[in-house]
């Protein structure tokens, strides 16, 4: 008798086993052949009879391969004996996101349901009155996001003094959102004697240090290379310029047959702004991001699941723990910072043996980011050139280019470069000047105008409208004459020339139309006044 290769095995290898071969119950054996699953991945396969012994499991498998349901079907086998005590949940499950708290729920719901379990989704964005009342009847299985369970606690809404299984599901992923210092918390508030289940798509050297923290004896289960991707993707890059970014996802978008598809970028308002021109250009698009209401998002995943929206543009909320199956491609509009996330992002599409394509575009400032995803995944990304955008080379010394400065100038993208103006030092020494104009200034020097003397102190000074009439007519500046003249017709030593108004007032006349008071004082100002004696009793009739 041969064996035959199960396509949802990534590895391709050979898989004798059943799920009937690995220790289940028949309930759970009928409800996991109702789900479509025949046969269990190499992940499943190896943790399953492990945690069903009882021991601590450190996990390892990439995106796609099953992780989820390799913890939730022996938990639910050993969880089916025993009942729960009013907020007091028998195990715990940890995840990063809501959407994939979600997910692992609607697992257990799935597998679950010849068993008379119950479960309870603590998540952020839903309504705490209605959590708390499910926790008040007791439940088997608690699944929640760290910040709304330890809320829960402090409140003393839930106690966990009687957790006997704890399930860490993707701990690089909760160690790049900052999640850790919360789970160490909570998991200094379980029970020292309990079995923890600690899963993770990359094993870096943050995460063996947390899995020596949570773990005892563990036994190591690693079924594919850390952070590779899956066999069934084709992955491509495009070099373009960031101006025609969302252009060559436009052209990208129609030339290929997607059916639906995940499109990722790094911040999340880039999502919104992204989201408005696909929706602009009349694609069938919703979006996703964390700064959305878990009822929007909801409604989100749901058209996107349903097929109403064939796109979803997103950030990495959405990059784990999202199940849908035969997403046929997946777009990064921006190339992830962390070359891990790529993983993750590519991983939406080719699973379970479906084949996926996965597009990211990338502008020459990118180099080094692409250079991380390609050491990481151990082998090069194809290049692709797309019709109509110039295509351009990466930047892998990671130098930082002005987006249409100098450089793009300079290379004939832009404008002709001006000359620099050369600095004071620079300057040469003699100035060449034209002939003509060089013998006449050594002919005739221009007079300087002489600053008028200021009066001696105690003598009274001229009024303005003497002083002005004494002054020469053609000092007068114009109103018809232009502004940026000759210099010695518009300044005076540095300072404006003044005009009189009709009060006899000296003004002084600005760029901007601001009208102040010269170097004089305003006549107002020194208009004498009279003296008046000093009175005393005589001149009131007083003798």
């Amino acid at each position: 008798m041969t064996n035959t290769i199960d396509p949802s095995r990534l590895d391709g290898s050979p898989n004798p086993m059943d799920f009937a071969d690995l220790g289940l119950s028949p309930e759970l054996l009928k409800a996991v052949e109702e789900s479509g699953y025949t046969k269990p991945t190499p992940i499943q396969e190896q943790a399953i009879p492990v945690v069903l012994m009882g021991r601590d499991v450190l996990g390892c498998a990439q995106t796609g391969t099953g992780k989820t349901a390799s913890f939730t079907l022996p938990m639910i086998e050993i969880l089916a004996a025993g009942r729960a005590k009013a907020r007091m949940p028998r195990s715990l499950i940890l995840a990063p996101t809501r959407e994939l708290a979600a997910q692992v729920a609607e697992n257990f719901d799935k597998y679950g349901k010849y068993h008379k379990l119950n479960k309870a989704l603590i998540i952020g964005g839903e309504s705490m009155s209605d959590q708390v009342a499910i926790l008040d009847r007791g439940v088997d299985v608690l699944i929640a996001t760290p910040g709304r369970l330890l809320d829960m606690f402090d409140r003393g809404r839930i106690l966990l003094n009687d957790v006997k299984v704890l399930v860490i599901d993707e701990a690089d992923r909760m160690l790049d959102m900052g999640f850790i210092p919360d789970v160490q918390r909570i998991v200094s508030l379980l029970p020292k004697i309990r079995q923890t289940l600690f899963f993770s798509a990359t094993l870096g050297p943050e995460i063996r240090k947390l899995a020596d923290e949570f773990l005892m004896n563990p036994k190591e289960i690693t079924v594919a290379a850390a952070s590779s991707t899956a066999t069934t993707i084709e992955p491509f890059l495009a070099v373009v310029e960031e101006m025609d970014k969302r252009e060559t996802l436009r052209h990208l978008i129609r030339i290929e047959n997607v059916k639906n598809a995940f499109i990722f970028c790094n911040r999340k308002r880039d999502v919104d702004v992204l989201f408005r021109s696909l929706k602009k250009h009349h694609f069938e698009v919703v979006q996703m991001h964390g700064d959305m209401t878990q009822p929007a998002r909801l409604e989100a995943l749901g058209k996107f699941k349903s097929g109403e929206a064939k796109l979803l543009v997103c950030s990495d909320v959405a990059a784990r723990g999202i199940d849908i199956k035969a997403v046929s491609h997946v777009f990064n509009f921006d190339v992830p910072i962390h070359s891990e996330d790529y993983v993750h992002r590519i991983g939406r599409t080719g699973r379970a043996g479906e084949t996926g394509r996965a597009f990211t575009i990338a502008t020459p400032d990118d180099g080094k980011f692409v250079a991380a995803i390609e050491k990481l995944t151990g082998k090069p990304i194809p290049r692709l050139e797309i019709e109509g955008v110039p295509a351009l080379e990466l930047d892998m010394e990671g130098r930082k280019r002005r987006r249409g400065g100098s450089r793009d100038k300079a290379e004939g993208r832009g404008e002709e470069r001006r000359p620099r103006r050369p600095r004071r030092d620079e300057q040469p020494a003699e100035a060449p000047a034209e002939p003509a104009a060089a013998e006449e200034s050594a002919a005739e020097p221009a007079p300087r105008p002489e600053r008028a003397a200021r009066p001696e102190r105690g003598e009274r000074r001229r009024p303005a409208r003497e002083r002005e009439e004494a002054r020469s007519v053609d000092d007068r500046p114009r109103r018809d004459e232009p502004r940026g003249g000759r210099r010695d017709e518009r300044r005076d030593n540095g300072r404006r020339r003044g005009r009189v108004d009709e009060l006899g007032i000296g003004e002084m006349l600005h760029r901007d139309g601001v009208a102040g008071f010269g170097d004089h004082v305003p006549d107002f100002m020194l208009r004498e006044v009279p003296k008046i004696a000093p009175r005393n009793a005589k001149d009131d009739g007083e003798e």
